[in-house]
């Protein structure tokens, strides 16, 4: 790592679905270290501390919540409460199908309570500082298949955080940077929480050159790490194959606690939901797990047990295995484009708190060498991996969703999308992607064009209320997840056209560009009248 530290007070957040941990550069050793909140984190057994991804809504009005294990401590979740909130960070930027919930007077969204979450734990480190100085610089961890409205909501709350400095880093590739990488290492990182299930395949290269931008994706600059980041020397960490889906633990306990409703017929409540999440951990030490429940209306008494081959049972009859196993191929396949087979990979390194389960760890090693697997930190890799950013490593990545725009499919009489910019497009890009369109009615105004980001081809998820748990559903392969990134008002129009348009002729060109900072950018000519009506403008960050 390079020996100039930039900064004393870095701090990175692996904020989770079902756990979010928080890392800190220690200046005096230069090493990352993890952090505990007191009253929010909890430490159990050997793992590191880590806050429980909770929210409780104690007055909506007044932004009065409890957040982390103080949630625990009072057994709020151990009921069903339309204040309390669980797996929330799956809801931020999707399309919740069904009610949002109503607290106060307030229509509560999944994004609010993100905020929530995240404005409390900045708002305890900073208590922490010396002197109640102002946090230097914090990085953040997204997953690599969220989407752009995740991201954008993300970027949003930062830029209203007491921070000097953001950035926002893939979190296989943070999980590679914490496991230490070595130079010209090849690395697959397989990341199963409690939310989704990323694979990623990077390699830490030698140093580049001074006077190359370091430090991935940056959301928020302050003048001092403008300054600083010249005198970084900079190692790359390249990301080389991607993939991920909306998968994770929080789907294995909501399959084994409807398995329970239908073997001892317990409804499915939220401690019913906690108790075969207790079941599903004790499985990854010992072959046999039991939980005892005590119904507290009916007095009755019930005694739960699984087993290791019941839960293998369960993941087959929900296609686990067969979704991992697209997304394990699809991340193979990219590499193999590079030349890259599986016996070039160096190792693979399991991140999460679903890669403990011994079904998920027998199925990596049909692909792997067992002396190539390495699980030792799956709770902290990636907090703090993140952390070595701020210390001089750049970060290469490229797109890894696809963009494209919408028209009208007269055939199927519906709208259909054509991709203009491919999943894999390395950015900036070297070349724009143009596009010529014509007017389709007599005394057009203006041309407007709907640009989306694309799901992958293996299909995406459907987020929707099924009571009060907050279920995330697969869609076929065969329907596109798509999200319209400009479909508003005021924001598709690209064009004015003067003198108006007619079918027929060829009426603008629009090019397209993926400039460093990832910003989709378009330039509008005008061919009738032989002008420029939009030059280089950034119509959104992409992700």
């Amino acid at each position: 790592m390079p020996e100039t530290a930039i900064s004393t007070s870095a701090y990175a957040i692996d904020f989770g679905t079902s756990n979010t941990a928080i890392a800190r550069w220690n200046a005096a050793t230069q090493q990352p270290e993890t952090v505990t909140l007191p009253g929010l984190s909890v430490r159990l057994g050997q793992n590191p501390p880590l806050i429980p991804s909770l929210v409780y809504v104690e007055d909506a009005a007044q932004d009065r919540v409890i957040v982390g294990q103080k949630v625990r401590d009072r057994a709020l979740e151990l009921k069903a409460n339309p204040r309390l909130f669980r797996s929330f960070k799956r809801g931020i930027g999707a399309n919740i199908q069904g009610f949002l919930p109503e607290l106060d007077g307030q229509i509560i969204t999944f994004e609010q309570v993100g905020e929530w979450f995240l404005n409390q734990l900045i708002t305890q480190l900073q208590a922490q500082e010396v002197g109640g100085s102002r946090l230097q610089s914090l990085v953040l961890t997204v997953p690599v298949d969220s989407f752009e409205a995740y991201r954008s909501w993300l970027s949003q709350v930062c830029q209203q955080l007491p921070v000097e400095q953001v950035r926002m880093l893939d979190e296989p590739t943070a999980a590679a940077l914490g496991y230490g990488m070595t130079d010209q290492q090849i690395l697959l990182v397989v990341d199963f929480g409690g939310g989704t299930l990323d694979l990623s395949l990077v390699r830490l290269d030698a140093n580049q050159k001074a006077g190359k931008k370091p430090l991935g994706f940056i959301l928020k600059w302050g003048e001092k790490f403008l300054a600083d980041s010249g005198k970084q020397q900079a190692k790359t960490a390249r990301v080389l194959a991607k993939a991920g889906q909306n998968l994770g633990g929080s789907d294995l306990d909501n399959w084994i606690a409807e398995d329970l409703e239908k073997t001892t017929g317990l409804a499915i409540t939220p401690l019913t939901i906690r108790l075969a999440e207790r079941l599903k951990i004790q499985l990854s030490a010992q072959s046999t797990a039991r939980e005892v429940h005590f119904d507290d209306t009916t007095f009755e008494s019930y005694e739960l047990e699984l087993d290791r081959p019941r839960l293998e049972s369960i993941l087959k009859a929900n296609q686990f295995f067969e979704r991992l196993d697209e997304s394990m191929v699809q991340v193979l396949q990219q590499a193999r484009r590079q030349g890259i087979e599986v016996a070039d990979i160096d190792g693979v390194l399991l991140v999460g708190g679903t890669v403990q389960i011994p079904a998920v760890q027998t199925w990596i090693k049909q692909y792997f060498e067992e002396s190539k697997i390495h699980s030792q930190q799956p709770f902290e890799a990636i907090a703090k991996g993140a952390l070595y950013v701020s210390q001089g490593i750049e970060v290469q990545d490229f797109l890894y969703h696809s963009y494209g725009i919408r028209y009208w499919d007269r055939r199927n009489n519906r709208h259909g999308w054509h991709s203009l910019i491919k999943a894999g497009q390395v950015y900036p890009m070297n070349s724009p992607v143009e596009l010529v369109l014509g007017a389709s009615t007599e005394n057009q105004p203006s041309i407007e064009l709907i640009i989306g980001e694309l799901g992958a081809e293996t299909g995406g998820t459907e987020v929707y209320f099924d009571g009060d748990r907050l279920i995330a559903r697969r869609l076929d392969s065969s329907q596109t997840q798509v999200q319209p990134l400009n479909d508003k008002d005021g924001a598709r129009a690209i064009a004015q056209l003067n003198p108006a348009g007619f079918p027929g002729n060829d009426r603008i060109k629009v090019s397209f560009q993926v400039d460093a900072q990832c910003f989709l950018r378009i330039t509008v000519e005008d061919l009738l009248a032989n002008q420029i009506l939009l030059a280089n403008q950034p119509v959104v960050q992409l992700s």
